[in-house]
């Protein structure tokens, strides 16, 4: 009883108390549920950690909004600037298929992880340090580029030197 209460009072911190907006929130926990939806909570954290990881380093945009969107873009006849297919750094984002959240029970648990996790006072970056991941089926050309850091159910994590 007493831990599921500490755990409700740390899902209704706000977010901004941490130093993430509530937009921050949604975008990671989006990010999360097209990325790793179906992964445990270890591979959940992960991928939200290298989005925050970005975030914190200076290659990349500095919101979260705009990591998750960062990709090639082009514009459109009309000056409406539109990511190319599968050229993002979350595939996800520009793979061409609809972004639509249709599981809203998977949704709000992962958002609610998100909370938690952005909230905590010692957050643990299980990954360490890493800003690219890949799944293991897949082996990706920047992959020799940058340092392996560990593994996590389906995907491998890797750190930017």
């Amino acid at each position: 009883m007493i831990k599921s209460m500490i755990l409700a009072s740390m899902l209704i911190v706000p977010a901004a108390a941490q130093g993430y907006s509530d937009d921050d929130i949604i975008w990671l926990a989006k990010n999360v549920y097209f990325e790793a939806r179906n992964q445990g909570v270890a591979g959940q954290i992960a991928v939200a950690q290298v989005t925050l990881n970005r975030v914190n380093d200076r290659r990349f945009p500095n919101t979260v909004r705009e990591v998750v969107t960062q990709g090639l873009t082009k514009k459109s006849w009309r000056g409406n600037i539109y990511p190319i297919k599968n050229k993002c750094q979350f595939s996800w984002y520009c793979d061409g298929k609809e972004d639509k959240i249709t599981n809203w029970q998977a949704f709000n648990k992962i958002k609610k992880l998100i909370l938690t996790y952005t909230t905590s006072y010692s957050i643990i970056d299980i990954t360490e340090g890493a800003t690219h991941y890949h799944a293991d089926y897949v082996y990706p050309d920047w992959a020799d580029t940058k340092t392996k850091t560990i593994e996590i159910e389906d995907h491998i994590f890797y750190r930017w030197e």
